[in-house]
């Protein structure tokens, strides 16, 4: 913390102060209580008797990052002196959330901080409600990264996480009028006591320029990159905290700053804007997550974004190489391993490139040999559209000589690999080129990410198989041992043991707590599923979150909410193949039956909705606009009463899914068969108690496997089925003609009902009808139609429903993030663990 001391006043924030270096820290009662009154006092210049709940909660957190990042030194020392290889992960998100709970828990410092704090009249829990969810990321992929983060550490892997530091989040989403409406997320406004800034490993970013040749004394040619503008990556590192281990990993996040902060001489004469324009150009790089790439500048700005992360990180893992060993280049994949999270970091296999070749003068032999056994690639996504292309043009103007070095990895892959396996073959060397030349020219950065590294996995085993088999057959065929599956994991501390420690307690209680390091040993919960006095004190716990969120639901929304009803819940981003529009078109039918049956024997049930849609994303945002406006006419109509209620709780984010996960009844996995990677919150659910409806996509699949088929409610066609009924030619009309209850709902919802104006759900009527329905929600309708009314009735059996729950609690341990990282060191990374004593 004393390398805070060198940052420039001005870019001081209320959470990176400049600390005294604290003597003898103890964990006792007494000793905290001490180091959160010097902060209070000495940090933040506050009286105890007049300082502000934001004071203590800083000081808080600020008593227990002094300990934790005792830890993380001699973490850190340890995996320097021992020589190991560390992993250094790779992210364009890490959606962390909340972090003094999560530390705290993991520390063990809970009770002693939850002790002191109320001997000096303080409340820990109102302390944990006020910190901001930090901005860092968006939706699965980032929880994943966090949640990986935590593993590492946990399991006391050498690990460094690598993103960028947005000083701002995705957005604020607030509802008008039913409408998403966008704001900045300014989660950065009052600090974060959690960031500590090293301005001395600051590193030095080319963009832009040419690309010339120079000779030298033997007349070999060597590429230089010139007339470049420059940024500077200012590091924050965020401590990492593992669960019942001495380990504390770090986050690294790259600040963009201008190479000087402005112009002296303009300023002097006056031009103040102009003088400060380098520096407010510079800064936008990371500004904001994800800008919106509908522009041409738009899209220049996400490369911009993308390459400075990388080349920042780059620098910062040869550094620590090349000060820390005095080995050859041979040997940096013994020491550093990369994963790349997605293609966002996948730029980083030509920038290691050249580095190895223009700066360290390696042959291309050598440099490309080092690439392909550092990288491994974690694809995401089996949607060809979500697949990052960036088109030459673009590359050339920001990166050229990467460009240079993508052509000749092509031309060397095309004329070796490819033409030996397959003589001749153009159309192979077509769709396995790194340059996509269909209707102008683009890099493919998925294909450059598998070439690149010597692992790539899915992450569920259907969606390996289909990577293998639709994505990247032909990679599959020349390179089968590359292909490895690694399901992914959540965090069961964060997931159970944080959100929802009531159920925590009751598992601790029964089986011990060795389930928190060890997720299969819930397996032991199975006979308690039997327990008809257990079963009571988990449905208790249950009914209990649900009357939390209840409130949060009419604080929220102005909507009543009965805790006696099922929690159907759908959270995840708003996109058209999770099918929210499906769950929508249920909800209508149900409304339907509602007033044309009042007295039909339907257990009351409230949908609640959680999502953001990409501010550029029009259909998507079109189905919030109708959820909400359903819900605005059936929250309020009485002769539906209680039976029925939706709700759309705005802004969406970590915090609020710890309120909804434990209360939930039904969890929504209803995406297309074969288009979900995986999934991430079907596992938090289901460890919650909450029973899947779902189909048989991404971890779906293995979750059904692992709880049973009695104990999730499975509809819908299959991947085999989806092909063969596009394959026959999909009609969604014939599906609107031959089912009069889907006609009618469609035809509701495009009636003027709803809003007073008909065409305003014109675009999800046509995205059903006139535009071939692409995620085939039609064709699924009936199937889940009926898989709602078992649940319906299942539900109305609580002895049963509790009992399926609690299985699902019990078996759903193979979805740890801590196994998930451990098949990733084991198949992929050959990482040793590194005990910290």
């Amino acid at each position: 913390m004393i390398s805070d001391l060198s940052i420039p006043l001005s870019s001081l924030s209320p959470a990176t102060p400049m600390t005294p270096a604290p003597c003898d820290l103890g964990n006792s009662t007494e000793a905290i209580k001490s180091s959160i009154v010097n902060h209070v006092r000495f940090t933040l210049g506050a009286y105890v008797d007049s300082a502000s709940p934001n004071d203590w909660w800083v000081a808080t957190c600020l008593a227990v990052r002094d300990r934790v990042m005792d830890s993380a030194t001699k973490s850190r020392t340890l995996h320097r002196k021992s020589g190991v290889r560390r992993i250094h992960y790779l992210s364009l998100e890490y959606l962390m959330g909340r972090l003094l709970e999560n530390n705290l828990r993991n520390s063990g410092l809970y009770d002693s901080v939850k002790q002191a704090l109320s001997e000096m009249g303080k409340d820990l829990d109102a302390l944990l409600q006020s910190e901001p969810d930090m901005g860092l990321g968006n939706g699965g992929l980032g929880r994943l990264a966090a949640c990986f983060m935590d593993s590492l550490s946990t399991m006391n892997l050498p690990a460094i996480g690598y993103g960028i530091h947005y000083e701002f989040g995705l957005f604020r989403q607030e509802f008008v009028n039913g409408r998403q409406v966008e704001h900045p997320d300014a989660w950065m406004r009052d600090g974060s006591p959690w960031k500590i800034a090293r301005p001395s490993y600051r590193q030095r970013v080319q963009l832009y320029g040419r690309v010339t040749q120079r000779f030298d004394e033997n007349g070999n040619p060597h590429a230089q990159w010139v007339d470049t503008k420059c940024l500077l990556g200012l590091p924050w590192d965020i401590p990492i905290v593992g669960y019942d281990s001495h380990t504390v990993n770090v986050l690294r996040l790259w600040q963009a700053q201008a190479d000087e902060d402005f112009n002296f001489k303009i300023f002097n004469e006056g031009s103040y804007i102009e003088a400060l324009r380098e520096k407010a150009i510079a800064e936008t790089v990371s500004k904001v997550l994800y800008p919106n790439d509908a522009t041409e500048s738009g899209k220049e700005l996400r490369l911009v974004q993308q390459y400075f992360f990388v080349a920042c990180s780059l620098a910062d893992i040869v550094r620590r190489f090349k000060n820390g060993y005095s080995l050859p280049w041979s040997e940096f994949p013994s020491k550093a391993a990369i994963q790349l999270n997605d293609t966002h970091p996948a730029v980083a296999i030509p920038e290691l490139m050249r580095i190895l070749l223009d700066e360290e003068n390696l042959d291309w032999g050598s440099a490309w040999k080092i690439c392909q056994e550092t990288f491994s690639y974690t694809n995401h996504t089996l949607l060809p559209e979500a697949l990052e292309m960036w088109s030459v043009g673009l590359f050339e103007r920001v990166l050229p000589r990467h460009l240079q070095i993508i052509y000749r990895i092509n031309a060397q892959f095309l004329d070796g690999p490819v033409e030996a396996r397959w003589p001749g073959d153009a159309a192979k060397k077509r769709v396995l080129s790194l340059i996509d030349e269909r209707g102008g020219k683009y890099v493919r950065m998925a294909h450059m990410s598998v070439l690149g590294g010597h692992a790539t996995n899915g992450v569920a085993a259907l969606h390996t198989r289909l990577l293998c088999e639709r994505l990247f057959p032909e990679f599959h065929e020349l390179f089968p041992e590359r292909f490895v599956n690694i399901t992914n994991g959540v965090t069961f501390r964060r997931w159970l043991d944080v959100c929802n420690p009531q159920l925590s307690s009751l598992i601790t209680e029964t089986i011990g707590e060795g389930w928190k390091k060890d997720a299969s040993k819930l397996r032991g919960l199975d006979a308690s599923a039997d327990d008809a006095g257990f079963r009571d004190r988990y449905r208790a716990i249950k009914r209990h979150h649900k009357v939390v969120l209840a409130k949060i639901i009419q604080d929220s929304c102005g909507v009543c909410v009965s805790p006696d009803a099922l929690f159907d819940v759908q959270i995840k981003r708003l996109h058209e193949y999770k099918r929210q529009h499906l769950n929508l078109l249920n909800i209508v039918t149900l409304y339907r039956q509602i007033l044309n049956n009042p007295k039909a024997d339907f257990h009351p049930r409230v949908f609640i909705f959680g999502a953001k849609a990409a501010p550029g994303y029009f259909l998507a945002k079109n189905i919030i606009h109708a959820i909400n406006s359903l819900a605005n006419k059936v929250n309020n109509d009485p002769r539906v009463g209680d039976k029925l209620k939706v709700v759309f709780l705005p802004n969406y984010g970590v915090s609020l899914a710890e309120k909804i996960i434990p209360a939930a009844d039904l969890s929504e996995q209803i995406s297309t068969a074969g288009k979900e990677a995986s999934g991430t919150g079907n596992m938090k659910l289901a460890l919650n108690g909450a029973l899947t409806i779902g189909t048989l996509d991404g971890a779906n699949v293995e979750i059904a496997e692992e709880v049973g088929d009695d104990n999730i409610f499975i509809f819908g066609l299959t991947v085999e089925q989806v092909t063969d009924l596009k394959a026959r030619g999909y009609n969604p009309w014939e599906y609107y003609w031959n089912n009069e209850a889907l006609r009618d709902t469609i035809d509701w919802i495009g009636s003027d009902y709803f809003t007073g104006h008909a065409h305003d759900f014109k675009p999800l009527r046509d995205s059903f009808l006139e535009h071939g329905d692409p995620y085939l929600c039609l064709a699924d309708y009936q199937m889940y139609v009926d898989a709602q009314a078992k649940v319906d009735a299942a539900y109305k059996q609580p002895e049963l429903w509790t009992k399926m729950a609690v299985l699902n609690t019990a078996r759903v341990g193979f979805f740890s993030s801590d196994r998930t990282i451990q098949d990733y060191a084991d198949k992929v990374w050959k990482l040793p663990q590194v005990a910290v004593p």
